[in-house]
């Protein structure tokens, strides 16, 4: 049930509406000891949305969000989009540099966070031109900041009468471009209603459902489409467990404490979960699971065997990205995918594998992979790298792989340079330009390193200039003052020059090549 009914839902203000009207007092998120429900979830998104409409947003207006997991942040992101404005999470992690650049791309008009993200903007919020009001999930601490406590408590909870359309863009999502360059993916009502229905029918979710959201940060497409949204479409129980990879017991725990049926996560928490099986010999019982899905990143068939072999339930890998507003494929959930592949495209989706001039290429050949679904509009202010990405209403992937005879799709490699960091998509050039800043080095090449636990780590090369000298740890420290701590390398290799190719690139896989061997600390675990 809780499916949008020949398209009568057409926006995501009515689509939490007829959810709390079918499912009103039936749990709508689980946080620690408590517990919201879909009636609650409701009236106190329609109070964010009577405080914002108070400060005078207006249809189109951007609120970024800078917040962790919680049930505030679902409450927060329904009010944004009930108000008829347009929200835009961000990572709580990214330093100061980071924020700058994506405040001056999408120019939001509110900021609403918590401490500690709130802490180092203080003494700088006034230069962010745009921001002319901050919520704080905390006290107030300036002028022009509001307790949210105390925002929602002088609000009414009483039914918005503003009615988003069906193409306002309801959600910006900044994806696997540089941070320095950012690109914003603007996502519509009517297609990010469309996509939570065609996931929860692609998942064969129901309200009876309850799945476990856990280091899946809801500023993310899957954290926030996947698990989020598809719930409130199909009247299912989300359960948040705070945390990071660190606390992957607490988070076993929960499932088997919740009686968890959907555990959807990136490569790295599956492996975890493995790891704390078969290491420290501590299996909880998960019998009540009928679904583990990941995405993000290529899923170890090594860690699916493994898993399977533990608790007796295979993991699907699926194809998502941000543009395409999360899932394109879904194998099978019986237990009939073929292995190694992504499954095949969920109903509504058009797949082609293309060569460099764009025609089509046969069967079992690899090519780029390009999509034709409910994509994005396109990126916000960026009409130049949408008309690149976008071509005939086909969404060019950068991704490379194939289709076999039966339909499914394999991927093969990445036409983008990216780096995958625990389902964390990371840009070389973002860390590369921090390292030409330090005072030492005139020449850095950052690239992916594969790890079993992580998908990947960061690893740089650099070439420092004549006659200096610096350690590792140097240049770690000077790049966490910069960027989020996983974007820091892990790994760093000092080379006497760095080694091109014919037509004077850097030539990074060969760097690839060497860096297992030139690291200084080989076989290390990486923390």
């Amino acid at each position: 049930q809780g499916d949008n009914e020949g398209g009568l839902i057409v926006n995501l203000k009515l689509m939490l509406e007829v959810a709390a009207e079918r499912f009103g007092a039936k749990t709508a998120i689980v946080f620690g000891d408590s517990r919201l429900s879909y009636a609650d979830l409701d009236k106190a998104s329609n109070k964010v949305a009577d405080a914002l409409i108070k400060l005078g947003i207006k249809k189109g207006d951007r609120i970024a969000l800078l917040l962790s997991n919680s049930p505030e942040f679902a409450i927060i992101y329904f009010g944004v989009v009930k108000a008829g404005a347009v929200a835009v999470p961000l990572d709580p992690k990214y330093k100061l540099d980071e924020l700058a650049s994506l405040f001056d791309s999408s120019l939001p008009r509110i900021l609403v966070t918590e401490s500690p993200a709130l802490d180092p903007l203080i003494p700088v919020l006034s230069s962010f031109k745009s921001i002319e009001h901050v919520i704080n999930l905390g006290s107030d601490q300036m002028e022009k900041c509001s307790s949210y406590q105390e925002m929602i408590t002088a609000s009414s909870g009483e039914k918005i009468e503003t009615e988003p359309q069906p193409g306002d863009v309801a959600l910006i999502l900044y994806t696997s471009g540089p941070a320095f360059l950012p690109r914003g993916a603007m996502l519509s009502h009517q297609i990010l209603v469309r996509v939570a229905a065609m996931l929860g029918d692609g998942y064969h979710q129901t309200d009876k459902d309850v799945v476990m959201q856990y280091a899946l940060p809801m500023y993310h497409v899957f954290g926030l489409v996947a698990i989020l949204l598809a719930a409130v479409a199909k009247g299912s129980t989300v359960v948040i467990v705070p945390g990071t990879g660190l606390s992957i017991g607490s988070f076993m725990a929960a499932i088997e404490r919740e009686k968890g049926t959907m555990f959807l996560g990136v490569p790295y928490i599956f492996a975890l979960a493995v790891d704390l099986a078969e290491r420290e010999g501590i299996k909880n019982d998960l019998s009540s699971l009928r679904l583990c899905s990941s995405s993000a990143d290529f899923l170890a068939p090594d860690v699916t065997k493994r898993f399977e072999k533990l608790y007796g339930l295979g993991i699907t890998n699926c194809f998502a990205l941000t543009e395409a507003v999360c899932h394109v494929t879904c194998p099978a959930i019986d237990g009939s995918d073929t292995p190694g592949s992504v499954g095949k495209a969920l109903p509504g989706w058009e797949i082609r594998i293309v060569d460099n001039t764009g025609q089509e290429l046969p069967l079992d050949r690899a090519g780029e992979i390009i999509v034709r679904g409910p994509i994005m509009d396109g990126y916000y202010n960026n009409p130049q790298d949408t008309a690149k990405v976008i071509r005939d209403g086909w969404l060019y992937t950068g991704d490379i792989g194939k289709i076999d005879q039966a339909g499914n799709l394999f991927i093969t490699g990445r036409k983008k340079d990216i780096i995958i960091v625990k389902g964390q998509n990371i840009y070389p050039c973002d860390i590369e330009m921090v390292l030409r800043k330090h005072p030492k080095i005139s020449q850095a090449a950052v690239l992916g390193i594969p790890n079993k636990m992580r998908g990947e780590i960061v690893g740089t090369a650099v070439v420092l200039k004549e006659g200096s000298a610096a350690t590792e740890q140097e240049i770690k420290k000077f790049c966490l003052e910069s960027l989020a701590d996983y974007k820091v390398p892990k790994q760093i290799v000092f080379l006497d020059s760095l080694p091109l190719m014919e037509g004077g690139e850097i030539d990074k896989e060969s760097i690839r090549r060497e860096l297992p061997v030139l690291a200084p600390s080989p076989g290390v675990v990486i923390p």
